[in-house]
This record gives C-alpha cells, sequence and structure tokens, in this order.
C-alpha cells in the first residue's frame, strides 16, 4: 500500500544530560541530522526552558525534525517526518542517537496518509 509518508518517533533514555542542556549542541545536531538525511533545511527554532531542557524544530521541505530533551531524566524524544522517498531518515536517527550517547532507545515508524483512502476521499469531493 502507497503512503504519503513516514514518521519516525524515536525515544532516547539514558543520554549525555549536559549535552541535552546545551542550547548551543541541540541546534547543531539536530541540523546536521537533517542534512544527513538528505532533507533540505528552511529554518529552525529552539528554545532553552528554566531551569533546563530545549524543545526545537528543524523545518524541511519535507516536512520536520523536532525534539524535546530533559536533561534532569537523561531522555531527549523525537520525531523524524518526512513525505520524501528520497529522504533517509533513518540516518537521522542513527546520527542523533551517536550524538547525544544515548545508551537504550525505543523508535517506532508510521506510514503517514493512505494513498487508497485519499484517493477515495477526493473522489467524493
Amino acid at each position: 500500500m502507497k503512503y504519503i509518508g513516514k514518521h519516525i518517533l524515536l525515544e532516547l533514555y539514558e543520554c549525555n544530560s549536559k549535552i541535552l542542556n546545551d542550547i548551543n549542541a541541540i541546534p547543531r545536531y539536530m541540523y546536521k541530522a537533517a542534512q544527513k538525511s538528505g532533507a533540505h533545511v528552511l529554518d529552525s527554532k529552539f528554545h532553552m526552558f528554566s531551569p533546563f531542557g530545549v524543545s526545537g524544530i528543524v523545518l524541511i521541505a519535507e516536512s520536520h525534525l523536532s525534539i524535546h530533551t530533559w536533561p534532569q531524566y537523561n531522555y531527549a524524544a523525537i520525531d523524524i517526518f518526512t513525505c520524501s522517498f528520497d529522504m533517509k531518515p533513518w540516518d537521522a536517527v542513527k546520527y542523533l542517537k551517536k550524538c547525544l550517547k544515548a545508551k537504550t532507545y525505543n523508535v517506532k515508524e508510521f506510514k503517514r496518509g493512505n494513498m487508497h483512502i485519499l484517493k477515495n476521499l477526493s473522489k467524493k469531493s
């Protein structure tokens, strides 16, 4: 079955807490992860929380990469969504696991936008 896109949800555990709380490193790693996956970066926005944690998004022509960190738990939640079949989101997953020094992780991939359903619905409009 054909789909519009791929959505990867990545949970990184036992990461380096100093990296997770670094407002300079996190955007740099996310931007590089987008590049490594073959995405075309359009923009990005990151925010440092008080007393700790970083959240941000890298907007790509193919959709987005986002991250939320909890340094106090050595944990990061990342999502990578692409509607391009040329992009390699698993390369971004591999890179981010390494950069954030995750010892354990959980990852799930979801297919988004079932084309069969979308085509049937568009015929009704």
